[in-house]
């Protein structure tokens, strides 16, 4: 299996190429400065991981993409990339939610031990909120046990449940204003693209890729600014309260 992945929803880039199945698999990847310099920095890395592979874009399986939720610019830059790339080389794109893609990044690197549990996948949303959608492993499977949904740091609300983890990178964000019950474990993490390469083969077999036309950034916070008109009520508002204060 040849596959291309990368998530741009956090201020880290990160990429990864693989070439082959199970131990036979070989991975090339990438970590660095996401945000603003995400997009000038993803083709090229793609395609330098390509030539270390030495993969061309048209023999691969499918190009994934963290589908969000997350940074409004990352999505779309990520989204766009994937769209060229794909109908270019005329090849499969497979979009992965964000979240899902973290909860993979914390149960490979901290909880690969255990047969089953279940990860609560918090990142920050800025803006005082974060995203969380909670889902549970067992067998090597993955199954969702939430919707994903936007809360202020001070909404979360946890009973304590054996074989739950939280997983993100919201902790030191909002450090007081979260709480849990003792002895639940916070895994710092964030999505990354070998964990999306993980998760590709079983939902290319569950049928999940897209063509280019189809693929889409997943918005959950789906206005982050005001109109102009928005704006301007709001001046006269506050224009009025201050006379008649």
């Amino acid at each position: 299996m040849k596959l291309l992945a990368f998530d741009t929803s956090t201020d880290t880039l990160s990429i990864a190429v693989q070439r082959g199945t199970g131990a036979a698999a070989q991975c090339w990847q990438y970590q660095g400065a996401g945000g603003a310099q995400a997009s000038a920095a993803l083709i090229a890395t793609v395609l330098d991981l390509l030539q270390q592979a030495q993969l061309k874009l048209g023999q691969l399986d499918a190009i994934c993409f963290g589908s969000g939720p997350g940074s409004f610019t990352g999505l779309r830059t990520a989204c766009a990339v994937a769209q060229g790339l794909a109908f270019g080389a005329q090849v499969p794109v497979l979009p992965v939610d964000s979240l899902l893609a973290l909860a993979e990044t914390a149960r490979h690197a901290q909880l690969a031990a255990q047969a089953q549990g279940q990860v609560m996948a918090l990142l920050d949303a800025r803006m005082d909120e974060m995203y969380m959608a909670r889902f549970a492993f067992a067998g090597g499977h993955w199954q969702r046990q939430s919707a994903t949904c936007l809360l202020r740091p001070e909404a979360l609300q946890l009973d304590a449940q054996a074989g739950l983890s939280l997983a993100g990178n919201v902790f030191e964000v909002y450090a007081g204003r979260l709480a849990w019950p003792a002895g639940t474990l916070c895994l710092p993490a964030l999505p990354s693209a070998s964990a999306m390469l993980r998760l590709a083969p079983e939902m290319l077999e569950q049928g999940l890729a897209v063509t280019a036309a189809q693929a889409f950034p997943t918005y959950i916070r789906d206005k982050v600014a005001q109109t102009t008109d928005e704006r301007a009520a709001i001046k006269a508002a506050q224009a009025a309260a201050a006379q008649s204060a």
